[in-house]
């Protein structure tokens, strides 16, 4: 039986819980159900890339058992190596890697024996997860409170990851050498802040930094100081306001919930009236929203590590965020990505980097509260260059979990090293060749709801297949020995490599057709337009001739 706790530092070698198994088809298994004992969420992570036009987030039908729809394949991507800027240094105060007074937060000059305490429970931390394992270097690995999925490379603990005094304590009892913080809300809690507090490393910004995140009026203003591209747009915060909005911009009306939405936030509408009824829902919740212009043009996601003063872009991705194919349906928190992009134009990447993340984090300098983590990037390529759809101040899911699949740098030091104020100015990545397409499964009635204890079946099948990772997010463990269930919306994260698109996106989806759970649903169409070759940017050659816009 697997347990969700754990007292212990244990060494990795150590750590050898039973391999979650799938009991064998039976012929009701569809409407089998399992109390939930334990549960989890999701991950996700980043890579980047340059060439030519392509796909957007598209979304929309249900998908069902059989094979994807293929055609033309992309030609083999070579390594990307990836630089490093360098921002100014704060005017004073203390570097973000660093607890006041100087304690601690000091990267040793060899991992050796490191620990490492991630927080989370999502695909996103599983994709992390995964990765340090693969680091030589990192000889101990804690999760809170974790999933399932990663019970056979860490140590799980039920914490939770919110609440700052029960992380400082855990991450002193594990001896942590470095905290890495997955999801936004522990970013939000100040559990980064806690943390550095106590004298521990920390990858992840301050709870002041993640305001680039929590609030898309702060970033909004962040935007407007630092001169950076981005959509015109109003904060409002009663209905007449918002009703000027609306009509000031025009259709498509895109209307953001201005906290943290777990990717839901969002309503991109030609109907004028659903998108002043979800401002009005945002203002009976005590909120405020930002609306703001239509962008029209592809989107990426750009990842960037950052020590406060030095930055690193990872490789871009593309996610898919509405629920169904063909762009159809309501937003999600991500249902598919891919990486690397060929579509995307040369010195993509170096652009972003001068016009957004660089002028974006010496603004944060400026302002007394340097960016020390991952910056993540939303972006849409349009005629007019690229602008700013927003950021986030952690990983994104389920990017994380395709581009981290292709990365070939230790990720153990590079995240220390982020911590610790230790990029430098030159830093290099080692990437793949491998293109990686990633399928999130989800349970029946997301995103409305969520179908929690259906027993999943065949996840060995499925990793057994060539080129596939198998990614829990919302998981738990039913009653059954061994027995994994469902217990979230996004419940898996199918992830295929291979030497092209084609290649990677068959593969993905056959881990897909090999796993089953009552009222499964995944999207059909991740990454086919950029496989064959009909993504279009604006005023830059179309690759084909479909558009993509803001999600």
């Amino acid at each position: 039986m697997i347990t969700a706790a754990a007292t212990n530092a244990v060494p990795i070698s150590a750590v050898t819980p039973p391999t979650p198994t799938s009991p064998r088809p039976m012929p009701n298994r569809r409407s089998e159900k399992a109390p939930i004992r334990a549960h989890t969420n999701h991950t996700i992570m980043n890579v980047y890339a340059v060439r030519r036009p392509g796909p957007a987030w598209a979304v929309g039908r249900v998908g069902r058992r059989g094979s994807p729809e293929r055609s033309s394949s992309w030609g083999r991507p070579g390594i990307v190596m990836s630089t490093t800027l360098r921002v100014p240094r704060p005017a004073g105060g203390r570097r973000p890697g660093r607890a006041d007074g100087g304690r601690g937060c000091a990267a040793p000059r060899s991992l050796g024996d490191v620990k490492i305490l991630v927080l989370g429970n999502g695909g996103r931390e599983h994709a992390l997860i995964r990765t340090l394992a693969r680091d030589p270097e990192v000889t101990q690995l804690h999760v809170a409170p974790g999933n399932v999925g990663m019970a056979d490379q860490a140590t799980l603990h039920s914490v939770d990851a919110s609440d700052g005094a029960a992380v400082v304590a855990l991450a002193g009892q594990v001896k942590a050498d470095l905290v890495v913080v997955g999801p936004e809300a522990p970013l939000a809690a100040g559990v980064s802040d806690a943390l550095r507090e106590a004298g521990f490393a920390v990858f992840g910004p301050s709870r002041a930094a993640a305001q680039l995140e929590a609030s898309k009026a702060f970033a909004k203003e962040v935007m407007a100081a630092a001169s950076v591209p981005t959509a015109g747009s109003r904060v409002c915060t009663h209905a007449e306001e918002a009703a000027a909005a609306l009509d000031e911009f025009g259709a498509p009306h895109v209307v953001k919930d201005d906290g943290l939405a777990a990717g839901k936030g969002v309503v991109v509408t030609a109907d004028r009236a659903e998108a002043l009824a979800h401002a009005e829902s945002c203002f009976a919740a005590g909120g405020s929203v930002v609306i703001e212009e239509y962008l029209d043009g592809p989107e990426v996601s750009l990842f960037v590590l950052c020590d406060g003063e030095n930055a690193v872009p990872l490789t871009p991705a593309q996610d898919f965020k509405r629920i169904f194919d063909g762009d159809e349906g309501p937003n999600t928190g991500g249902m598919g990505a891919y990486t690397p992009l060929p579509w995307l134009p040369e010195g993509f990447v170096d652009e972003v980097m001068e016009s957004v993340a660089r002028p974006v984090l010496a603004e944060m300098t400026r302002r007394g509260t340097p960016f020390s983590g991952v910056l993540y990037c939303g972006l849409a390529v349009t005629a007019q260059g690229v602008q700013v759809i927003e950021f986030n101040v952690r990983f994104g899911d389920p990017e994380t979990q395709a581009v981290l699949a292709r990365l070939q740098t230790p990720l153990g030091r590079l995240l220390l090293d982020a911590a610790t104020g230790e990029l430098g100015a030159d830093r290099t990545l080692e990437w793949s060749e491998d293109v990686a397409v990633d399928v999130v499964m989800a349970s029946a009635g997301y995103p409305a709801s969520s179908s929690t204890g259906d027993i999943i079946t065949d996840l060995e099948a499925a990793r057994a297949l060539d080129g596939v990772d198998v990614l829990h997010a919302g998981t738990g463990v039913g009653d059954a020995p061994d027995a994994v269930v469902t217990a979230g919306g996004r419940v898996l994260a199918v992830v295929g490599r291979g030497k092209d698109l084609a290649e990677a996106r068959a593969r993905a989806y056959a881990g897909v057709d090999a796993i089953d759970f009552e009222g499964a649903q995944w999207r059909t169409d991740i990454a086919l337009k950029a496989e064959r070759g009909q993504i279009a940017v604006p005023g830059a050659g179309a690759a084909g001739t479909e558009k993509e816009g803001q999600a």
